[in-house]
Order: structure tokens, then C-alpha cells, then sequence
């Protein structure tokens, strides 16, 4: 069998297996809302407490100034922190984050629906983020009611950046004092945390950092990721956990650690990076609990040592994450093509800034790379071409030799050489576009900003799949909502037409399975997010008009 049909049955399989594999189609829902009180809190303490240090294996240094404060019974109390960005409800019972909403987030596109919630508990009583200095019996878990000095916090665009300071001593003797620096215009929240040896004794413990979150539900999609994430070494891992005896261990200089889903991210950033274990398992309650733990330090009788944290609740935008610092917009990641896919999400922000609609800017980016892949396509177009002209003789050729196809090949080799055509030049430039086209699934399946942004007409959710009304069935292949898939069946009808227009393969077998393609693709693309669907769209019908151009110059 010919080169051509052998790459076509090859392609063709490998579309096939891709799809079922990876594409296959699931509802994508977001993690219920939560509601729990935990144990957990960020940590910070007073600007002039003591030596700051990484949460990590230092001894610790200078000696408290201030008399140990005495253990003061402490009714649990919340205190709520408003922003321009977020609402957060925290505990003075740990203390800990209750809930924390985003204002500018919706779980769906309808305006009355929640914000969306990145507390995911459930009715588990435990932390959703803790930072602690554990020592003795505390470092088993327990929870402590600390004094706080405030009741509300409320910041205005422009207000100055407001303190929240827990205080509370341990059954160790050790006083510490947390405080949490909030902003107005960010989603980052500075925390100091100050531990002062007031026991009259040496004691010794680890600094600690760890997130709780429920386990997502059913099947994801093969790009999406929701679960533990970490930083170890500046390399990515995501901790893929599926049943309680599964426990993953990681060692080195952990920049962060995080829980993540498509579009956001809560995260513990340590100010110094340094070395220790991670830990990652799931709980008999469903719970994914991670956990970071320095080497120990001693404190002798009197001395304090800090540390220094930022936590990041908010969305996984990579301008955003880039101005958090500490390697965080690493989170953002588009698996294997990812620079591809951020140079791609550069562009497309750019052609938003002057436009402010995400479906002109794709329509716009997908312009610029069929202008940049012009002469590679243009190529492939004028190659098939020119191998249509001699399919009459190949066909001959075939029939002459179809019992020998030792010299059947030899005598095709020559007709190409005779010719000067290569059957492959016509495939090449289409698969050197292939990185670039799952650099865009991922970027336009992934990305928060077109998430809920509106094209035109029935498409409201450029991050969603097309569908123009909704049925109150089923349909065979595709996801909810159930609807008319217009844009995917403009699509396919696209596909069909530029099959139409490309020269016919000698070979019956490969004719067959290129006029399968656009059936193939369409229902590949049924559960697609429109953006992805758009850009394909838009490309076919460029490729067509090119296409004709070629045929009525070579008339």
C-alpha cells in the first residue's frame, strides 16, 4: 500500500483514538459548595516581631522583648473581611478560612447565579488552609481558639491595606501570633507568623502548611485538572490521587503548594523557599489533604522566630499570577505545547484590548496564523494538485503490478521522480499545524478569560459548547446542555465543502476515509468549547478561499 493511504489510515486512527480516549463526553461540573467550619488559618504577625526566616530548618533567633501572654478563655468568633474582589469569612478557631467568595465570578453565565465559592469542605470539620508551628501533642491537630483584634474588615477601592491579627498560646507554652495583611485591588494575602517560646523550656517543632478540599466527582476531561498541586524544585507536579491508601511523597524546596481546578486556584506561598517533605493522600472522607512540613527547629526559653506566607485565592489568570511572583504563574500550565499556547494567549489578549469581544480577537488570531502558515498550506494545496494530475497513470500502474508490489512501488517512485512530486509533501504542512492546534484546544478549553465571555447571538460561554436552544432529552455523543450544536454543524459543513475541493486520492480506500473526516469531526467537536469550534470554523472557510484560489489560477 502507498505511503499516502498507509499516513491517511494512521492519521485517520490516530483522530479516532484521540477522541474516544481523550475527548470522550462528560458534564464538567464544579466542585459543590462548601460550608464547614475548619481549623485552618494563614498566618502573619506584627511587622517588628523578631527576625523573619523561611518556614524552614534555621534555628531560631532573637529573643522576645514582650512578657508571654497568659492563656484567656475565648468564645469562637468569625470575622468578615470585604474587598472590591472577595468576601472571606475566617474563624477565630484554628483560626481558619470559612468561606471565601469572588465577586467577579459566577458558577454559571445567569446573573443570579452564586459566586463562586472556593472553600470546598463539605460537612468534613476540618481546615480548609492551615499554617502552623506544631510541637508536642498540638502537632496531632488540635485547635485553639485565638484572641483576635478585630470584628469586620471593609476595603474601599483605594484604601490602605488592613491588618487582622489572631493571637493564641498552645499546651506547649508557645504564644503565636498570626496576622494577615489584606489588600484592596488584589487577591493575594500577605500572613507573618511570629512563635515565642513562652513555656520556660526548649521545645521543639516543624513549621507546617496544608490545604484541604473535596475530591471532584466523576470523569474529568484529559486537559483539566482539579486536585493538590505543587511547586518542588521550580518543576510542576500535580497530585493525582484516587483511592485513601494512595499517598504521594515528594522532597525538596517546595515554592507552593496549591489546591486547583480549570480556572482558579488556592494557593500557600512560602516567602523563602526551603527544603522539606510533601505529602498528598485522601481521606476516608473524600477529602484531599496536602500537606508541607519544614525540618525541625529548636527554640530555646524566650526566643521567637517568623515566617513569612503569601496566599492567592482567586482566579488562575497568568497576569495575575505573574504579579503574586514566587513561580505562581507556573500553575498555569497547557501541558505539552505550553509555549505555544501562552504566545497564542498573549495575541489574543492583545487583539482583545482594542476589540473587548474574545470571539472577534479568535476570529482575528486565527487570520494571523493562516497568514503565517500561508506558504506551508499553499504548498500542500498546489502538491495535491499536481498529484491529481497524475492519479491516471498511478492507476495504471497499480493495475499493471497489483501482483508484484515490490516493483509496483519502484515504478511509483520513478513517476514521482519523473514528475518531481513528493505524496508526502502534501501531508507534511499540515502536520507541522497539529502543535498549534492542540496548543489552542488547551488554551481555549483552559483559559479564565474566556470563561462566560459572550461572542454574539446564541453564544454566550466561549469556554462552552454551542447550543442554540435546549432540549429536555438526551442526544447519543453529546454532553448537557442538549441543543442544536449549530456553529459545530457549520463546522462540519465547512469540512465537507473543502473536502469537495481537495484533488481525489487514486487509492478507493483513502478516498473513502478522507470523505469520512468531516462526520468525524463534527462529532468530535460537538462537545468542544465554541472558541475551539470558532477558530476551526473560521480556518476552514480561509482554507477554502485559498483553496479556490489555487484552482482558478492553475485553470
Amino acid at each position: 500500500m502507498e505511503k499516502r493511504t498507509l499516513l491517511a489510515f494512521f492519521l485517520s486512527f490516530l483522530v479516532l483514538m484521540v477522541w474516544m480516549a481523550l475527548f470522550a463526553p462528560k458534564q464538567n461540573q464544579r466542585l459543590p459548595q462548601r460550608t464547614t467550619s475548619g481549623k485552618t488559618a494563614p498566618e502573619k504577625v506584627p511587622e517588628n516581631t523578631g527576625t523573619p526566616v523561611g518556614p524552614g530548618p534555621a534555628e531560631a533567633r532573637g529573643t522576645a522583648k514582650q512578657v508571654p501572654e497568659q492563656p484567656v478563655k475565648v468564645d469562637e468568633k468569625t470575622v468578615t473581611v470585604t474587598t472590591p474582589l472577595y468576601r472571606a469569612v475566617f474563624s477565630n478557631a484554628g483560626p481558619t478560612i470559612k468561606s471565601f467568595e469572588l465577586k467577579k465570578y459566577r458558577q454559571t453565565i445567569k446573573k443570579d447565579s452564586p459566586l463562586i465559592q472556593l472553600v470546598h469542605l463539605g460537612p468534613n470539620p476540618v481546615d480548609f488552609m492551615r499554617m502552623d508551628f506544631l510541637a508536642g501533642s498540638f502537632g496531632a491537630g488540635g485547635t485553639t481558639i485565638c484572641r483576635v483584634d478585630k470584628d469586620t474588615i471593609r476595603l474601599k477601592p483605594g484604601s490602605a491595606p488592613e491588618n487582622l491579627v489572631f493571637r493564641s498560646l498552645t499546651p506547649e507554652g508557645l504564644s503565636i501570633v498570626r496576622t494577615f495583611r489584606f489588600y484592596p485591588n488584589q487577591y493575594k494575602i500577605d500572613m507573618n507568623m511570629t512563635v515565642i517560646n513562652a513555656s520556660g523550656k526548649p521545645v521543639r517543632g516543624a513549621f507546617t502548611a496544608q490545604i484541604h478540599a473535596l475530591r471532584p466527582k466523576g470523569k474529568q476531561r484529559y486537559y483539566s485538572f482539579t486536585g493538590l498541586a505543587i511547586l518542588i524544585n521550580g518543576k510542576l507536579e500535580t497530585i493525582k490521587i484516587k483511592k485513601p491508601s494512595d499517598e504521594k511523597v515528594f522532597k525538596g524546596r517546595i515554592n507552593w503548594l496549591a489546591f486547583e481546578d480549570d480556572y482558579f486556584i488556592s494557593a500557600i506561598v512560602p516567602e523563602i523557599t526551603t527544603p522539606g517533605t510533601f505529602k498528598g493522600h485522601l481521606l476516608p472522607s473524600g477529602l484531599l489533604e496536602g500537606t508541607f512540613a519544614t525540618p525541625p527547629v529548636s527554640l530555646h526559653p524566650s526566643q521567637q522566630i517568623s515566617t513569612l506566607y503569601t496566599l492567592y485565592l482567586g482566579p488562575r489568570d497568568l497576569g495575575i499570577l505573574k504579579k503574586v511572583g514566587k513561580d505562581l504563574s507556573k500553575a498555569v500550565d497547557f501541558g505539552w505545547f505550553d509555549i505555544i499556547a501562552k504566545a497564542l494567549l498573549y495575541v489574543l489578549l492583545f487583539f482583545n484590548k482594542f476589540i473587548n469581544n474574545y470571539g472577534v480577537s479568535i476570529i482575528l488570531l486565527t487570520v494571523l496564523i493562516k497568514v503565517l502558515f500561508w506558504p506551508l498550506t499553499h504548498k500542500s494545496y498546489k502538491s495535491m494538485k499536481e498529484m491529481q494530475k497524475i492519479q491516471p497513470i498511478m492507476a495504471k500502474i497499480r493495475e499493471k503490478y497489483k501482483d508484484d508490489k515490490q516493483k509496483m512501488n519502484m515504478e511509483m517512485m520513478a513517476l514521482y521522480k519523473t514528475y518531481k512530486v513528493n505524496p508526502m509533501s502534501g501531508c507534511l504542512p499540515m502536520l507541522i499545524q497539529l502543535p498549534v492546534f492542540f496548543a489552542l484546544y488547551r488554551l481555549l478549553g483552559n483559559s479564565i478569560e474566556l470563561r462566560h465571555a459572550p461572542f454574539m447571538l446564541w453564544i454566550k460561554d466561549l469556554s462552552a459548547p454551542d447550543r442554540l436552544f435546549t432540549f429536555p432529552f438526551s442526544i447519543p455523543f453529546m454532553s448537557p446542555p442538549y441543543g442544536i450544536p449549530v456553529l459545530t454543524l457549520l463546522m462540519g459543513v465547512s469540512m465537507f465543502v473543502q473536502q469537495k475541493m481537495t484533488p481525489t486520492p487514486g487509492d478507493p480506500a483513502q478516498a473513502k476515509i478522507m470523505m469520512l473526516m468531516p462526520v468525524i469531526f463534527t462529532f468530535m467537536f460537538i462537545n468542544f468549547p465554541s472558541g475551539l469550534v470558532l477558530y476551526w470554523l473560521v480556518n476552514n472557510i480561509l482554507s477554502i478561499g485559498q483553496q479556490y484560489r489555487i484552482l482558478k489560477t492553475s485553470a
